[in-house]
């Protein structure tokens, strides 16, 4: 993951399912498309439903990578206002 530039960045660590990807998502409704948002997560649900639900609401999963037991997620805004589902 080397190389992407960051746009923006959420510290989700501590916030526990469905709250992380409900304020990833305002963050992402924040920023305009193909902009580049970082969020760090913990490990069990919080790495395996955010992810998923970004990726259902349209936006690309550009990597997942651990580090000291928590997750590094880089996902690119979708172009659709509808994040995908039109």
């Amino acid at each position: 993951m080397e190389g992407i530039r960051i746009d923006q960045n959420i510290d989700l660590r501590g916030v526990s399912c469905p709250l992380n990807y409900v304020r990833t998502k305002l963050k992402l409704e924040e920023m305009e498309a193909g902009k580049i948002l970082e969020i760090l997560l913990d490990d069990g649900e919080p790495i395996v439903n955010v992810p998923r639900s970004a990726k259902e609401d349209g936006h690309k999963i550009l990597g997942i990578e651990q580090i000291d037991g928590y997750f590094k997620v880089l996902v690119r805004k979708s172009n659709s206002t509808t994040g995908g589902l039109e």
